[in-house]
């Protein structure tokens, strides 16, 4: 209620429900692709997953917002953030980022994201890198004041969803997460093709 205010019940049902949808189509993408590497199913479920949060704020009167070409659902003021943290059943405390990650990704994390606890030092703008102030800088097609929800789950092609978690969560130096608060949601059921 606190983040989603009157939509909270709406949201929390919607978001099982558009993974389960987004993990249908992204294994028909995979089967009709033919091949081995599970690439077809990785990219088709994460912009299906995008597509669907983004349907659900449309449906609810809410944002939809443009982040260097992708949509985000922004209910309430808070953006939900979908991320496949792994292809396995794995503990959420293990979720990483990927080496590899946008600055893109980083970058909603520092300025959208909570704050982590105080730094050893502060660091001004007299000191700081352009690239450290870039990532700090909020993203206006987001609003200043938008903060992220983390909408984290593991899923793979054979075996769909295996868990959704979503809260806030601060990302560490090391591209791991600390939790400020968590849920565990509901895996929906697949729907039938």
């Amino acid at each position: 209620m606190e983040r989603f205010g009157q939509h909270a019940g709406t949201v929390a049902a919607a978001v099982p429900v558009g993974l389960a949808e987004a993990h249908a189509k992204a294994h028909a993408a995979h089967r009709a692709a033919g091949l081995k590497k599970r690439s077809p199913y990785g990219v088709t479920l994460a912009g299906v997953v995008r597509e669907n949060l983004a349907e659900t704020a449309r449906e609810l009167g809410e944002s939809v917002r443009d982040v260097r070409g992708y949509e985000y659902a922004v209910i309430h003021d808070h953006a939900l953030f979908p991320f496949r943290y792994a292809d396995k059943p794995k503990p959420l405390d293990r979720a990483r980022l990927p080496a590899n990650v946008s600055p893109t990704r980083r970058r909603l994390f520092r300025a959208h994201g909570p704050q982590g606890p105080d730094a050893l030092f502060d660091v001004d703008g007299t000191v700081a890198t352009e690239e450290y102030l870039g990532l700090q800088e909020a993203f206006e097609e987001l609003g200043a004041s938008t903060r992220l929800v983390c909408v984290f789950f593991t899923a793979d092609a054979e075996n769909g969803i295996h868990a959704i978690h979503w809260g806030e969560a601060h990302l560490e130096p090391d591209r791991t997460f600390t939790w400020l608060y968590k849920e565990q949601l509901p895996v929906a059921p697949v729907p039938l093709e």
